[in-house]
């Protein structure tokens, strides 16, 4: 079983080794073509930054800078949200801006444009348009560098160019243009035509961001991984350093301008309280000057300690009080949406968070906005989150300062409890006292909004940016692709494909027979004796006398194979009448009918050669002394044939013998004669019979050239009379489903003595599938000998 397969496995790989210079020109092409797509594709290169994203968690930010009064408190940032906040589409939008991508420039080569990237470009291209023209429009146009003072402008490559200075207006769709000369890099580009593309930044911008990569460097980690795929490895660099600089700035921009708010709300606090307090002063000072107190220690601790503590009490609640009604009428007066302050002293966290997320949500808005419009749908859902919120903070405000006057209320109650026990004191120390609380409660307030004030600057300028920049963006100046190595491994792996497909599919649709092994293949036990190779049409097509031709060396085979076939078939007769028939006329019966009667004559035989094809003659051909080389000779010409023998019965056999010398060997011909109208019943007669019991008596070997067996019945008429009969196949013409006819009449008994000899077989297919064809003795030079 393994032998078998190692078999069938050699005989696949030789059938396809033979066609090894298409295999070889396939893969020559296909590298040829893999060179000139490198030679001419533009080259992309990779750019990678690492950045970590800082938790906010354990440090203070402008968000807390009331935190001791438990207003808000700060969360994780989430990692997920940092790297959408980091590929947002305004982001991208700063980036081409401070990077003028929008704006490219080629220097126009025969097959491949080189773009230039940096600082030496041979000109600076300025915009009297405004930015929102030019930010939106799409612009090519063409520049010839003729001089140091002039440039040649066009907006057609094909179309004439105009003269312009430099400095000088150019008009264009998109407005005027002016080109400044560098000097510095104008002389190398002098002569080249030049390529200016002006792209809309917001179709950049878009690119760059599908483009950019950015993902966290595993599933529980802070680092994230940033990288960009560029033809320009230096573009790409500065991209992601730029796009990550352009995130922190935004994220510190954003602290302060919540700072600054905050910053406001306490200004503007401390104005109003800075007032009353002087207000008070002045109350209490005019009082005492009026009735003339100096000192109101001696008055008794027992009261005021008492009051003091319901006092601070009553303090606190005010001072909640105020700061929800302040807040209150903040938000109720607000139009529009813009930042709250937050922390401002408030101990409801429900205020807190509420704020936090008020003023995170109108960040968002407000970059959105530098990019869109306020109908943008994403702009419009966070009006209604906005909305939301805001009425959230104003019930919960309603909530507490409603809370805050009921508490207030209380504890003026309970003051004034006390109060009226220190109201029984003369009435000067009861009125310094009513000026002198309310004195303490402007102070407080006005001493705790500085104090906050400058934790607030404080707290924004020791502000961090969101991420830390563990790597910045660099390349390993090797371009990601094309990569020759893959392009050169692919062509010659489609360069083997595309020969090895066509021949599989060759051969599955191959139905026809080529050589002697795909024969045994398909008839099995019936012996295959020999295989003819194909002869040129200016090739001699009767074998010489020694010759050592493939043609004669396989002749020979078929005459060794058939002496054997016969003496092993021998019962008493002499067993030497041969008939030569095929499946369909054409595929090469006389051929080899003819050669093998003169291969038999080169042995000193005495041969005859009988056409018995009386529908279609073909053996007149190849005797002819017309047609025939110089070493065939008719001693006479042929005027009746084995039709006038069956039709005449006066006629003997000395009549129709057609004496003729191939190559100094002697060899009678019986020829077919003219064609007759009954073919069949001619060959049913019974002079047919004694012709062959006779001329096998007479002769060693006796040829017959046969009609084909599929076409008509006379073979079949016959063949009893036949010894061995040879069955010419012919080579990529013979169908395999032919075969089935005569393999059909052995099994059913009708024929006897059958065997197959292949015909027309290309020299390479020779042998077993070419490996072991004929040419012994004959030198043959290796195909990869040069001399």
């Amino acid at each position: 079983m393994n032998k078998t397969a190692e078999f069938n496995l050699k005989e696949l790989i030789n059938s396809y080794f033979k066609y090894w210079k298409w295999f070889v020109l396939s893969v020559l092409f296909l590298s040829l073509l893999a060179f000139i797509f490198l030679r001419y594709s533009i080259p992309k290169y990779s750019a990678t930054a690492k950045i970590q994203i800082l938790e906010e968690n354990g440090a203070s930010s402008e968000l807390s800078v009331l935190q001791d009064l438990d207003v808000f408190s700060a969360g994780k940032t989430k990692i997920e949200d940092e790297i959408e906040l980091l590929k947002s589409r305004s982001n991208f939008i700063q980036v081409v801006k401070k990077l003028r991508l929008n704006v490219r420039y080629f220097v126009l080569g025969n097959l491949r444009d080189d773009e230039l990237y940096g600082e030496d470009f041979p000109f600076t291209l300025n915009f009297i348009s405004p930015d929102s023209v030019v930010n939106k429009s799409r612009h090519i146009f063409y520049v010839d560098l003729d001089s140091d003072t002039s440039f040649q402008y066009g907006e057609d490559i094909d179309a004439p160019f105009k003269k312009y200075d430099y400095g000088a207006k150019i008009k264009t769709k998109i407005g005027d243009l002016i080109l400044v000369p560098n000097n510095k890099y104008l002389s190398e580009y002098k002569g080249k035509r030049l390529k200016v593309d002006i792209n809309p930044i917001p179709q950049i911008a878009a690119y760059y961001r599908e483009q950019t990569l950015v993902a966290p460097s595993d599933k529980m980690s802070n680092i994230v991984n940033l990288s960009l795929v560029d033809p320009i490895q230096a573009r790409a660099i500065d991209v992601i350093n730029q796009l990550i600089l352009t995130n922190n700035q935004n994220a510190v921009d954003d602290k302060k301008a919540i700072a600054d708010r905050t910053t406001k709300f306490i200004n503007d606090r401390i104005t109003e309280i800075y007032s009353n307090l002087s207000s008070v002063d002045q109350t209490a000072e005019s009082f005492k000057e009026s009735r003339g107190i100096a000192d109101l220690g001696s008055q008794s601790n027992v009261n005021f300690t008492q009051s003091a503590a319901s006092e601070r009490q009553l303090q606190d609640a005010s001072i909640q009080l105020n700061i929800a009604n302040s807040m209150k009428d903040l938000i109720s007066d607000q139009e529009g949406y813009d930042i709250i302050p937050t922390n401002v002293g408030l101990s409801d966290p429900g205020i807190a968070n509420a704020a936090q997320q008020y003023n995170t949500l109108v960040a968002q808005r407000n970059r959105l906005l530098e990019s869109s419009n306020e109908k943008n749908p994403v702009i419009v859902k966070l009006d209604q989150q906005l909305e939301t919120l805001k009425r959230g903070m104003q019930s919960s405000l309603n909530n507490v300062t409603n809370n805050l006057d009921l508490q207030v209320n209380s504890l003026s109650k309970q003051l004034s409890q006390i109060n009226s026990r220190i109201y029984a004191a003369p009435s000067n120390e009861r009125a310094l006292r009513d000026i002198s609380r309310q004195q303490q409660t402007t102070e407080s307030l006005y001493l705790y909004l500085l104090q906050k004030r400058e934790e607030s600057q404080i707290t924004f300028a020791s502000a961090a940016p969101k991420s830390k920049i563990v790597d910045s963006a660099y390349g390993s100046n090797l371009p990601v692709s094309p990569k020759p190595r893959i392009i050169y491994l692919a062509a010659i792996i489609i360069g083997l494909l595309i020969p090895f497909s066509i021949i599989y599919i060759k051969d599955l649709l191959d139905d026809k027979v080529h050589n002697k092994l795909d024969l045994e293949k398909l008839v099995g036990d019936v012996p295959v004796l020999a295989e003819i190779p194909k002869i040129g049409r200016k090739e001699v097509k009767l074998v010489q006398k020694d010759d050592r031709s493939v043609l004669a060396e396989s002749l020979r085979i078929l005459r060794t194979n058939i002496d054997y076939v016969l003496r092993t078939r021998k019962s008493g007769d002499k067993g030497n009448i041969i008939f030569v028939t095929s499946s369909v006329p054409g595929e090469g019966k006389t051929l080899v009918s003819s050669n093998l009667a003169t291969i038999f004559a080169n042995t000193n035989k005495k041969v005859l050669l009988i056409g018995a094809d009386i529908r279609n003659p073909k053996l007149y051909t190849f005797f002819s002394n017309d047609n025939s080389s110089s070493n065939v000779k008719l001693v006479r010409e042929a005027k009746i044939g084995l039709t006038e023998y069956l039709n005449n019965p006066d006629l003997k056999l000395k009549d129709i013998l057609v004496p003729t010398t191939v190559n100094a060997n002697t060899i009678d011909v019986i020829y077919s004669g003219k064609i007759p109208p009954n073919p069949s019943e001619l060959l049913m007669s019974d002079r047919i019979k004694s012709l062959f019991e006779n001329v096998s008596e007479i002769y060693d070997y006796v040829i017959v050239d046969t009609a084909p067996l599929m076409v008509v019945t006379d073979t079949l008429l016959i063949n009893q009379y036949a010894d061995q009969i040879l069955y010419i196949t012919k080579a990529n013409v013979t169908e395999k489903k032919a075969l089935e006819f005569p393999l059909k009449l052995i099994r059913e008994g009708k024929l006897k003595g059958l065997s197959f000899v292949v015909n027309n077989v290309k020299q390479s297919n020779l042998g077993y599938g070419g490996k072991y064809g004929y040419g012994y003795g004959k030198s043959v030079k290796k195909w990869w000998s040069f001399s």
